[in-house]
């Protein structure tokens, strides 16, 4: 029988087995420098922070496990934004309170230690992020464990954290509001039919179809997110294979990589393999 922490573990490697996922590597396609057997290996492991958290961690010390562990291998980050929804996810889980209140309950209860163990994970691999807010260039996450004073002079909890990011990043966005697209996928695919990694593809596209990608808007800029979002939603109401087919191709020749949309599939996965989906 499968675990908490093998059912997060599972869930990335679903992710990212999933075909087509546009712009994103998937068991068809690989990126310059970052191939599939990145993304299983990040998943593996990231193991031992996912079975801490389930242990009862706190969130910030796990996650950085989790990110450590799944930035040994030579591709870099694969799964930095997944692992910062699924860790919460799963400590919710462990505590039978897989839920928007529950999950909700464990990142209000986030620390200050668990804002520094946060930016220590940012020097164990390269992660695309913003600039820091205008009036806080010393909260500059790529500043690593250099910020946790400034962090500790603040008071700043992980999710005060996440609330300084909310309007740009969506993954933060999922912390400030309760997992709300999280949750809301996984409802999907347990109401969907066919193989997991199948079902975790059509949730990808239907997300992607509905808002901008915030990965994509920080590289490219909100126009050409607001761009991608069409154009996957005309793939996906063609109801034509070949055209969603098409469509990733595209986006991996144009470098449009829409990450958030998959990190938060792989939380949707998760969710649903806790509640019983069967792979």
């Amino acid at each position: 029988m499968r675990t908490t922490a093998g059912n997060a573990e599972l869930a990335l490697l679903l992710e990212v087995a999933g075909t087509p996922k546009p712009g994103n590597v998937d068991r068809r396609r690989d990126l310059p420098g970052l191939r599939f057997e990145h993304f299983l290996a990040g998943a593996v492991g990231a193991g031992e922070g996912l079975r801490d958290a389930a242990a009862g961690a706190p969130v910030g010390e796990a996650f950085e496990r989790a990110v450590r562990g799944m930035a040994d291998q030579e591709g870099g980050n694969t799964q930095f934004g997944a692992l910062l929804l699924l860790v919460p996810l799963v400590r919710a889980a462990s505590e039978d309170a897989l839920s928007a209140d529950g999950t909700t309950a464990v990142v209000e209860a986030t620390t200050v230690e668990d804002a520094a163990a946060f930016y220590r994970a940012f020097e164990h691999c390269e992660v695309f992020v913003d600039d820091p807010p205008k009036d806080a260039p010393e909260l500059d996450v790529r500043r690593g464990s250099e910020a946790i004073p400034d962090l500790e002079r603040r008071g700043l909890t992980l999710l005060d954290v996440m609330r300084l990011s909310e309007a740009e990043d969506g993954v933060a966005r999922e912390w400030t509001h309760g997992f709300e697209r999280s949750f809301r996928t996984a409802e999907r695919i347990a109401e969907s039919e066919g193989p997991l990694s199948r079902r975790g593809a059509q949730a990808f596209l239907d997300l992607l179809a509905e808002r901008p990608d915030t990965l994509v808007a920080k590289k490219h800029g909100e126009r050409v997110a607001e761009e991608a979002m069409q154009r996957a939603r005309r793939a996906r109401d063609n109801a034509d294979p070949d055209a969603v087919e098409a469509l990733a191709e595209a986006f991996v020749e144009e470098g449009i990589n829409p990450g958030t949309t998959a990190d938060i599939v792989a939380a949707g996965l998760f969710v649903a393999l806790e509640r019983g989906v069967k792979p």
